[in-house]
């Protein structure tokens, strides 16, 4: 074997860069702290410190043929958007097909990663860890974290006036596991994300009344998606994104804000996002816009202040005899065993080369992997992230210069401002960021030269969605299977619901797709030729 590099964490991207240094002749040596794999979708009943934590109704967003380690697809009676269950239990298979259980030691905290004194010429980390009360250190080549980014709670009370004095209940969503608590009570959740419409939906089943604060608002998309297929299969696609960052910004904009609106129209539900241009991820949720309609739901402003059993919003309306207020207001980025200096140089904000590497370190050997957010799904995220970063680990690839680090994460800061605004910090692009992955390591599909020598599959890989199995085509790690995997995944995304045939099942077709895309502006482009000419 070769180099050692210490893993902190078992969920998907500590397991992705265990199998990732495998591939690359690496040692790992992942260090878990509960007694399973899986991190965030690993549910437990009881809140552990130091751990993400789910509730028990929680669904994925992305659909299984976006969101599958590149080389390993979900068993195909498998369903499109699956509960937190069903996703543990591919996680589970993963690891096991892949053989990875044996590189980790569980029940095991890493306390702190210090540099070795000699780190300037070797790179190396001191790693301290706890295991059965007992403290030891080892020294490793290199550290991939992979602990995640929804652990640490943002609890802004000191935001709220008079919240000390209210004397109804009130936690965060991280707190909340299940809807029966509540039942005829009358609950206040603020935040606008997926978990606090998730358990806003939820909760309006059972309690009296409940009501959505929100300082921005957001778009609410439906995991169904056109013509009833999965919604990310329709929309992250090589040629939508080619648009989108080409289009002029007004009619890009235009575009954007019609496919938000296109299932209901946000500002009669109180939902329309005060700045309805920017990419922010929207809120998946099948059941919102329903809820509000029957009324057991309201949306209303960010809230004034509190009084002992009321709060005030700013449009001067009150919600009364409120019984609790669950904080659905994210989470905080903290890695208590390292430096905070190595991972936010400045400003307090995450600075990453890539979104992986500090870019200060004297030497390349620690790599972050998952702290970036995007339309994408995770798994194929953290995958591509975790080959990368194993590589430029090994030597195989080298990263520029610090102040050519700097520049681009400047530049690209930049940008996500421009699209995501300036709260986002860790939000991407998912097709551009995953390409510019994939060239670093030549897995990156060569789009042109696919037309001239495969067409049937140039065709599904441009105009069809950009799923994971694209970055295994070609290049270190490639997979025989990608191609068949590519040219099936419609037929995988159909058979769970294959339940009751009525008739021939349907395939999207592409071309139809395109001509349905690309009909209104080329009309706006002939009308104005007219009134041109």
């Amino acid at each position: 074997m070769g180099k050692r590099v210490a893993i902190i964490g078992a969920g998907v991207s500590g397991l992705a860069s265990i199998r990732s240094c495998l591939e690359e002749g690496l040692e790992p040596t992942c260090f878990e702290r509960s007694n399973d794999i899986g991190g965030l979708w690993k549910f437990s009943d009881q809140i552990e410190e130091g751990r993400a934590s789910i509730y028990q109704s929680v669904f994925t967003n992305s659909s299984k043929e976006m969101m599958c380690f590149p080389d390993f697809p979900y068993p195909e009676d498998f369903p499109n958007f699956m509960h937190n269950s069903k996703l543990q239990e591919y996680i589970t298979i993963f690891a096991r097909e892949k053989n990875l259980l044996k590189y980790i030691q569980f029940e095991t905290l890493v306390s702190s990663i210090n540099k070795c004194p000699d780190f300037l010429t070797t790179g190396q980390w001191d790693v301290t860890i706890k295991k059965n009360g007992k403290e030891e250190s080892a020294i490793f080549d290199a550290v991939m974290v992979c602990s995640g980014h929804h652990v640490y709670p943002n609890l802004p009370k000191e935001s709220f006036p008079g919240l000390k004095r209210f004397k109804g209940q009130c936690f965060h969503s991280r707190d909340y596991k299940e809807p029966g608590t509540w039942k005829g009570k009358r609950v206040l959740v603020i935040g606008m994300g997926n978990s606090s419409c998730d358990i806003a939906a939820e909760l309006s089943h059972t309690a009296e009344q409940v009501i959505i604060s929100s300082r921005s608002g957001s778009w609410v998309m439906s995991r169904v998606g056109d013509d009833g297929y999965p919604w990310d299969m329709m929309l992250i696609t090589r040629f939508k994104t080619l648009l989108k960052n080409n289009l002029p910004t007004a009619i890009s904009d235009w575009w954007y804000m019609r496919q938000m609106n296109m299932r209901f129209k946000h500002e009669n539900y109180g939902l329309m996002p005060l700045n309805g241009t920017l990419r922010k991820e929207p809120v998946f949720n099948d059941d919102l816009p329903a809820r509000i309609l029957c009324g057991t739901l309201s949306i209303k402003p960010n809230v004034r202040e509190f009084t002992e059993t009321s709060a005030i919003f700013e449009d001067g309306t009150m919600f009364e005899a409120i019984d609790c207020v669950i904080f659905a207001t994210g989470y905080g980025y903290a890695y208590p065993f390292l430096d905070d200096s190595i991972i936010k140089s400045r400003d307090n904000e995450v600075t990453l080369y890539k979104g992986i590497f500090p870019p200060q370190l004297e030497k390349s050997t620690m790599a972050v992997i998952g702290l970036v957010q995007s339309l994408g799904a995770a798994i194929p995220t953290a995958d591509l992230q975790a080959r990368w970063a194993t590589q430029v680990i090994k030597g195989t690839c080298t990263l520029p210069s610090v102040k050519d680090m700097i520049d681009d994460i400047d530049e690209k800061m930049g940008e996500k401002f421009k699209w995501f605004g300036k709260r986002e910090t860790i939000q991407t692009d998912y097709i551009n960021y995953m390409d510019e992955l994939a060239s670093f390591i030549g897995a990156k599909p060569n789009i042109p030269w696919l037309f001239l020598t495969d067409p049937k599959l140039a065709i599904e890989v441009f105009f069809g969605p950009c799923s994971p199995y694209q970055f295994r085509l070609v290049g270190p790690g490639r997979w025989s299977g990608a191609r068949h995997a590519i040219l099936t995944q419609w037929d995988r995304s159909l058979k769970p619901m294959k339940t009751r045939i009525v008739r021939g099942v349907q395939t999207p077709c592409l071309f139809f797709c395109l001509f349905k895309l690309l009909a209104i502006p080329i009309l706006l482009m002939a009308l104005c030729f007219v009134l041109i000419y």
